[in-house]
């Protein structure tokens, strides 16, 4: 027999932990299961004048309605996957966002951050900012060994996102799928467990109070101390 290269044994190696959409809870943001009760307060704020914008790249939405929301949170919280979290600032239940955590394969280690969507206010925050670290910090917690994160080739600021938030590019899949009845050709990122630990400390660093002055204004970007372990940087991504 030929002697063909192969992976790497991964000793004691055991299937990643499925999440449970348990409080995910930090300093300045918690995250929880979404519930049908946050439609109304996430309809209001998701539903700005802003609206299309916001909502150009996503899998679903804009709602007309209230009530075509609610609808919606009503059946995504009744599944598993994609498993959809409130997102929520301080001690403030209201929620500001949501995002879901999907395509879970706890027996290859792989897991996706998906579906986010922040309120206009919100979306340079730092309560978003560690909502996401919440996230990331939970998969890997569960024993996932990979973390990804996916988005429309021509939606340029989710791909600014995943790098300043530490993900690395993989790829392009080209005519991936369709999406509102147009073409979507899809961008790859991932954070892999080998990664973590040194993003984990440097995620800390930057949400340090210690990092921000009295106006709340950061002081070192978070772009800057992840930008030295992008693995890969996606070589198309127009300048900010």
């Amino acid at each position: 027999m030929m002697d063909l290269p192969i992976g790497e044994y991964l000793q004691g190696w055991n299937p990643a932990a499925p999440p449970t959409g348990a409080r995910l809870t930090g300093r300045t943001a918690s995250l929880r299961r979404l519930t049908s009760d946050d439609a109304r307060p996430l309809f209001a704020r998701l539903h700005s004048a802003k609206a299309p914008q916001d909502w150009l790249y996503m899998p679903v939405g804009p709602f007309t309605s209230e009530a075509e929301f609610t609808d919606w949170c009503t059946s995504v919280a009744a599944v598993d996957d994609p498993l959809f979290y409130a997102m929520v600032a301080g001690e403030n239940d209201t929620p500001f966002g949501f995002c879901s955590l999907m395509n879970i394969k706890p027996e290859g280690g792989s897991i996706e951050i998906g579906f986010v969507m922040v309120a206009p206010q919100y979306q340079k925050s730092t309560a978003f900012t560690e909502a996401m670290y919440l996230m990331a910090r939970h998969a890997f917690d569960l024993g996932y060994r990979r973390y990804e994160w996916k988005c429309d080739a021509l939606n340029h600021r989710s791909r600014r996102a995943a790098h300043r938030l530490g993900f690395s590019y993989e790829g392009l899949f080209r005519q991936a799928v369709v999406i509102k009845g147009r073409n979507r050709d899809t961008k790859w990122f991932s954070i892999i467990d080998s990664e973590w630990p040194e993003l984990d400390k440097l995620y800390a660093r930057w949400l340090d109070p210690a990092n921000f002055d009295e106006r709340g204004q950061q002081n070192l970007s978070l772009s800057r101390l992840t930008a030295p372990h992008i693995a890969q940087r996606d070589p198309d991504l127009p300048p900010e």
